[in-house]
């Protein structure tokens, strides 16, 4: 019987000789395509390179008229090479000039052929160009021929991604590979980041293509396997995972992908056709991603990311590859991801990071909140972007309009570069104003402070001139840590805190996990709408030994000194109640063992529910002070998902109708004459903020990035001129115009910079 695939393996024998060779690159792909065309007892062989146009260009020929060469073009999806680099899907035909899509190129002299097997150059599932050969005789080609076809096209996408063809680019004209692009994705932290992508799960890169040793390179592809079905295995037999789950469906579909025989047949044939074991992965992955990158049906592309996961697993088994070296982490880091936990993003250096670009999240994700809180631009559900991009691609991200720029155009980098100077200068006039006092045009002192949540929070406490920190978020930490925090790890994180806030005040909020905060080693049961089930306040009252232990680390930790400790998600006042006596015990437990007590303790709220609208006066005089979480707030009174694009834009934060919620707090608290905050996204634009100190709010809490341009609004600003106006038109039945143009408009005709 014949061995098909002893022809496949001589041909990458005589290519890896070529590649060996010290040869221009026009030379080195000439004698590719005449060794292709000998090896297949091909009268043509033609690579076609998709250029950053569009355009399929002919780069090298055997066969055809070589003055066609680098002359003769077709555009994506023209032609049968087009159609070819279109799909990503090869054609094998008898009869080329009977196919609805041939196009006839004088220049070629191709009339005279009729079979014809093209393949795509594919590197990640992205058409590079078209490797083809042709015959007159009108015949189908066998399978281990297209098999030889398509794993010579792997060589030709590395030279390709390589950049070897750059030196035989026509003058102007620059491959797809170096192709300008644009992605639309969603603004989850403002900030211009000019820099050079770093892939958060690096692209392995497979060098050694070609195998010397079938029967060597097969066993290296079983241990591989039979490794990355142990470590599967392992993952799906922990405590945390035993339980069902949405985690736990993931794994089990891992494992279903890591058994299939299907998958395993396609590597062990590619490896038979003479690549190494590494090579065959990388191919069949490519392959099966540029088959499913052009599906339509959201779970079969879920499915794709969840295979081209496993395949990057598997090569890590193969090459041995751990991650990435710091030593080429650039100054200037844009990351790239399509999703990230937020202890995974602390473990980059601070200050080499310019921005964050993710597929997947939220504005509301723990990662989106830590990279805020590091003052990095973010944008979030940048589809597909991962795929496009290289490590050391340069980068503009736009975190003001929710756009990246990947391999910017010149004149659109000199564009940003201004755009960021611009920035700069008003960075160094919200600088100067740091120790401005925060009063109105006319005398009203605002209280303008920040949120934090983590020690690498607390220098932009002084940088950002705020007076204290409104809203500390404890659960950061436990969200970081692979293991539940110890009551004296929370306790010297507290002290910490208050250490370095040099005696501004702090309030403390207590745990608020649950809902999209999961906790790694936590047990939670799967909900169908986790933002309204078991998380913050409920949880913590559940498990009263969790809170209780953090109530005893804030209180040591502010022994002597002063300490202020609000609840999340609060729906009615006994909770408050409930939560109180637990907190009274730990005082008494404290006492009784000698250990010393905050010599001044308040106790107060996070008003987020809508419920507590209807216990707004009971509830004023249960506590010391309150705070407005305006993100949750809304999010319920308006049942409205922020993390749903469809229907976060829908409705406005300064709408009448929330804003007449926000005021009917206001009013409540000055009744009870309760000190009152509001924390959350709309403290920190200017011109919500205008709206909040309109209705007679005076403290806040944002972003430390937001202090400044705020305070340069608010120095400008008269409130009582203000607050007359907006109030009227709150008041009105009939408005004729939004508040959001009065507010515009209020703010054009008094010189308020918004």
């Amino acid at each position: 019987m014949r061995d098909l695939s002893a022809g496949p393996r001589v041909l990458l024998k005589r290519l890896r000789e070529i590649m060996a060779e010290p040869l221009e690159p026009q030379d080195r792909l000439d004698r590719i395509v005449r060794q292709i065309a000998s090896n297949m007892v091909a009268e043509v062989c033609s690579v076609y390179v998709l250029r950053s146009d569009s355009v399929l260009e002919l780069y090298a020929t055997e066969g055809l008229n070589p003055d066609a060469v680098h002359l003769a073009q077709l555009k994506m999806g023209q032609g049968l090479v087009g159609t070819i680099a279109a799909s990503a899907q090869p054609l094998n035909l008898t009869d080329a000039q009977a196919h609805p899509a041939f196009r006839y190129l004088p220049e070629t002299g191709e009339e005279i052929y009729n079979s014809f097997l093209g393949v795509p150059i594919l590197r990640a599932g992205r058409s590079l160009g078209v490797l083809v050969v042709q015959n007159k005789a009108q015949r189908n080609y066998r399978e281990d021929e297209l098999e030889a076809l398509e794993t010579t096209a792997m060589v030709l996408a590395e030279m390709i991604a390589t950049g070897d063809l750059k030196k035989i680019t026509r003058p102007g004209l620059e491959l797809d590979l170096t192709r300008a692009v644009t992605i639309q994705g969603d603004s989850y932290s403002e900030g211009i980041g000019l820099g050079h992508v770093v892939l958060h799960e690096p692209r392995i890169v497979v060098t050694n293509l070609l195998n010397e040793d079938t029967d060597t390179e097969i066993q290296r592809m079983a241990e591989a396997l039979g490794s990355l079905r142990i470590s599967i295995d392992d993952m799906l037999s922990r405590r945390e995972i035993a339980m069902e789950g949405e985690h736990r469906d993931v794994l089990e579909t891992y494992r279903m992908f890591a058994h299939d025989q299907g998958w395993v047949r396609r590597m062990e044939e590619a490896i038979r056709n003479g690549l190494t074991a590494e090579a065959a992965v990388e191919k069949v992955q490519s392959d099966t991603k540029a088959r499913m990158m052009r599906l339509t049906d959201p779970y079969m592309r879920e499915r794709m990311h969840d295979f081209d996961d496993l395949a990057n697993r598997l090569l890590r088994q193969l090459t041995g590859f751990s991650g990435r070296g710091t030593d080429s982490f650039p100054t200037d880091a844009v990351i790239f991801a399509r999703a990230m936990g937020a202890a995974e993003l602390l473990d980059y250096p601070r200050q080499n990071i310019r921005g964050l670009v993710l597929e997947e999240g939220a504005v509301t994700s723990h990662v989106v909140i830590v990279a805020r809180a590091m003052g990095i631009a973010v944008v979030g559900q940048a589809s597909g972007v991962v795929a496009l991009a290289e490590n050391g691609d340069p980068v503009i991200i736009d975190g003001d309009d929710g756009q990246v720029h990947l391999r910017p155009m010149v004149d659109l980098q000199v564009a940003y570069e201004e755009k960021v100077k611009l920035r700069a200068r008003r960075q160094e006039q919200f600088r100067a104003l740091r120790d401005v006092e925060p009063l109105s045009k006319d005398g009203q002192h605002i209280k303008l402070q920040m949120n934090a949540g983590l020690m690498v929070d607390l220098p932009q406490l002084a940088e950002s001139g705020a007076e204290g920190i409104g809203l500390f978020r404890t659960e950061l930490q436990f969200m970081i840590a692979s293991t539940m925090p110890k009551a004296e790890e929370q306790e010297g994180l507290y002290r910490n805190v208050l250490k370095q806030a040099k005696g501004l005040p702090v309030t403390f909020r207590t745990l608020d996990i649950g809902g999209d905060k999961v906790l790694p080693y936590f047990r939670s049961h799967e909900e169908e709408n986790p933002a309204l089930g078991w998380r913050a306040i409920r949880l913590s009252l559940d498990r009263p030994g969790l809170l209780r232990t953090q109530m005893r680390a804030l209180l040591k930790a502010a022994a002597g000194g002063e300490l202020k400790m609000m609840l999340p998600m609060i729906t009615e006042v006994a909770e408050v109640r409930a939560a109180r006596e637990l907190l009274q015990k730990e005082v008494q437990h404290l006492s009784k063992f000698g250990h010393g007590l905050p010599r001044r303790l308040q106790f107060g709220v996070m008003l987020e529910v809508p419920a507590l609208l209807w216990q707004l006066d009971e509830l004023m005089q249960q506590v010391d002070f309150v705070s407005i979480g305006s993100n949750d707030l809304f999010q319920f009174s308006m049942a409205v998902d922020r993390g749903n694009a469809r229907v976060a834009d829908r409705f406005d934060l300064l709408g009448r109708p929330f804003l007449r919620i926000l005021r009917d707090i206001v009013r409540a608290a000055d009744r009870h004459d309760t000190p009152l905050t509001l924390c959350g996204e709309m403290a920190g634009k200017p011109l919500s903020s205008m709206a909040l100190f309109g209705i007679g709010l005076r403290s806040v809490s944002m972003s430390p990035t937001a202090i400044g341009p705020v305070k340069a609004m608010l120095l400008q600003l008269d409130i009582a001129k203000l607050s007359a106006e907006l109030n009227a038109l709150l008041d009105e039945v009939h408005p004729t115009e939004s508040v959001r143009g009065f507010l515009l408009r209020f703010a054009e005709q008094n010189g308020v910079p918004v």
